[in-house]
């Protein structure tokens, strides 16, 4: 006989970040996330991360009443009749750039997460062995570093985090600005340093696509063997992005949603032609972000990589898109926004499940390092996470660091992120355009 959920408690957390730019501007110093923490009639804990809103908040009471009281081995048929009820709330698009306005497969991200741990240990099995149709295909997972051009946080009033006693280059660099070659090299080697990263990605849609190629060319001088990318979350038109990452080919591994939608054509359609004009394989978070916009990107042979973020397809939907690229001799690869160690030990269960080629994943996890509200948050060492042998997630919350957190969120006058703000102490009146580089106006 399986323990059944005996109760469920939504608990909106917020952390510290630092000046990150992006094309949708720069990070507030403070970011909010979402916990979910079931227990069981065993008295078990399982939990599940991931973003905040007050839709989410909303859309995960309403699947109380079908949570609570469910068999911790009946995940499936309790996953789909939430998926069900919150159907019933309508179509939902997924926002502008990195902003993700989805209620529903975030919902369904942490009650499945939070499932899947409970059955985990009632099965004395990690969760990345319940995932998919084959289990854990390995049991280290690679992570890249993931380097931001940085804002000066000086030119705030606002409570960016700085470093009273530094554990390392890292914990000093992460907090200063950083807009320029030898910068980003710099935040390189301390984070290979901490960390030991073959693979780095740099978030671009900041500077001029030229200064950006620049920072490429920095890291491959510092680390000449290391595998590279370039992000602009599509902030470059189809010309430009052939234009910059050209002379820079043999440097990049991939390149990351170079350009997007233009004029009348697609995001898929303009992806398709940059790698015909370039030859670079291509990786997105943002033109196939469902299964149906993964179907016409392969069909037009846009993407090459898609970067299923569980918490945006779902665990199980994540892994199932990593085994559709094995089939398709694709390769799979994960996106990341800022989040707290318990969507680490989500995103390497998930991870360790797909099959066959799977790239780098992303990480946000160096900028939040320190935040934990786990007791002992996994550990990336030779740029690698390993899998835990102990059951479901392999996690235990710390409730005084969980509590920490929650009061910091109750404390802000925040729900979800707005990147507009930071930047409009940089450029006065600042707005997203997404087709000019941040720091362009």
């Amino acid at each position: 006989m399986f323990p059944t959920v005996k109760s469920m408690r939504v608990v909106p957390v917020a952390g510290y970040d630092s000046f990150l730019l992006n094309l949708s501007g720069g990070h507030a110093p403070w970011f909010v996330r979402c916990v979910l923490i079931l227990e069981d009639s065993a008295g078990n804990q399982g939990v599940g991360e991931i973003p905040s809103s007050e839709g989410i908040l909303k859309g995960l009471e309403q699947c109380r009443s079908l949570v609570e009281g469910a068999a911790t081995n009946d995940v499936k048929r309790t996953l789909n009749r939430c998926r069900l009820l919150l159907a019933g709330n309508g179509r939902e698009e997924r926002g502008r750039q990195t902003f993700d306005l989805r209620v529903g497969v975030h919902v369904l991200t942490a009650i499945e997460s939070a499932l899947f741990d409970l059955f985990g240990q009632a099965m004395n099995m990690p969760v990345a062995d319940l995932l998919g149709q084959f289990g854990r295909q390995r049991d280290e997972v690679e992570a890249l570093g993931y380097l931001f051009l940085l804002g000066d946080p000086d030119k705030t009033d606002l409570p960016y985090p700085k470093p009273s006693n530094p554990q390392d280059a890292w914990d000093e660099v992460r907090c200063r600005e950083a807009l320029t070659p030898e910068a980003v090299a710099n935040l390189a080697k301390a984070a290979y340093e901490r960390y030991g990263f073959k693979d780095f990605k740099l978030k671009g849609g900041v500077l001029r696509g030229e200064e950006e190629a620049d920072c490429i060319r920095a890291l491959h001088d510092a680390f000449p063997e290391a595998r590279l990318t370039l992000d602009p979350n599509g902030a470059w038109k189809l010309d430009e992005a052939v234009r910059v990452l050209t002379p820079i080919r043999d440097l990049l591994s991939y390149a990351e949603d170079p350009c997007g939608q233009e004029e009348s054509y697609s995001g898929r359609e303009t992806m398709a032609e940059f790698k015909k004009r370039t030859g670079l394989p291509t990786a997105t978070n943002m033109i196939a972000t469902d299964f149906k916009q993964l179907q016409y990107a392969v069909q037009l042979n846009a993407v090459d990589i898609p970067l299923a973020d569980c918490h945006f397809w779902t665990m199980q939907g994540a892994v199932a898109v990593g085994e559709l690229c094995n089939e398709w001799g694709m390769t799979w690869g994960s996106h990341s926004n800022n989040h707290f160690d318990i969507s680490l030990a989500m995103m390497t269960h998930v991870a360790a499940a797909c099959p066959g080629e799977i790239t780098a994943i992303d990480t946000h996890w160096i900028w939040q390092d320190g935040q934990r509200i786990t007791r002992e948050p996994f550990q990336i060492r030779d740029g690698k996470l390993r899998v835990p042998e102990a059951p479901g997630l392999g996690i235990e919350l710390d409730m005084d660091k969980l509590e920490e957190a929650h009061a910091l969120y109750k404390s802000l006058d925040v729900t979800q992120r707005n990147d507009a703000m930071a930047m409009q102490y940089l450029i006065p009146g600042w707005n997203f355009d997404p087709k000019k580089p941040t720091m362009v106006r």
